[in-house]
């Protein structure tokens, strides 16, 4: 499976991450319980499987190689992107940071774990849209069979390097099981 596919399918299980994180803040908008532990998968999925495995393949590799490549309509683009996963970052601390206040009795610190929860599923599905219709389309596109190929080396050999299979394999499930008690699928 080409590198670029595979980003698709990681952003496949973040999209559903992000419909049970939805699903998680609608019912603490409306005062039922969330068990605290399925906070805490979702913010260990967000953090660990989209920011430090996810997007560093494509910060670290995907980005940088479209840059070499010299596409000209990519540059703009890509500093949006960029700057979204900064953003996806500091909303992650937030819900972190808000999750922490309530587990030490701060009673208001989950209601307020909705807005950088909500906001982030915001960002991110749009953010999603922008690569995988645009980003990726385009560097199929552009970037020479023989470089895509490098690519596909480089970003396998990163990703093996972060996260071992089995952990991919947890946060897959960790995806699945919660997206069937949050939205029955």
């Amino acid at each position: 499976m080409r590198s670029i596919d595979i980003l698709r399918a990681e952003h496949d299980d973040i999209l559903k991450m992000l419909d049970v994180l939805e699903r998680i803040s609608e019912k603490i908008t409306s005062c039922e319980s969330v068990p605290t532990d399925h906070l805490k998968q979702v913010l260990n999925f967000l953090e660990i499987f989209a920011e430090k495995h996810h997007n560093a393949k494509e910060d670290d590799c995907l980005f940088e190689r479209i840059k070499e490549a010299e596409v000209p309509e990519s540059v703009t683009l890509l500093a949006v992107l960029i700057s979204e996963h900064s953003r996806g970052r500091r909303f992650i601390e937030e819900m972190k940071h808000l999750l922490d206040a309530h587990e030490r009795g701060d009673s208001n610190a989950v209601m307020v774990f909705t807005t950088p929860a909500l906001q982030y599923i915001d960002l991110y599905r749009s953010h999603i849209w922008k690569e995988n219709m645009i980003l990726f389309t385009m560097a199929e596109e552009k970037i020479p069979s023989g470089k895509l190929r490098l690519i596909d080396q480089e970003l396998e050999v990163l990703g093996n390097a972060q996260i071992p299979a089995d952990t991919l394999n947890t946060f897959h499930e960790t995806a699945e099981k919660l997206s069937k008690i949050y939205l029955g699928s």
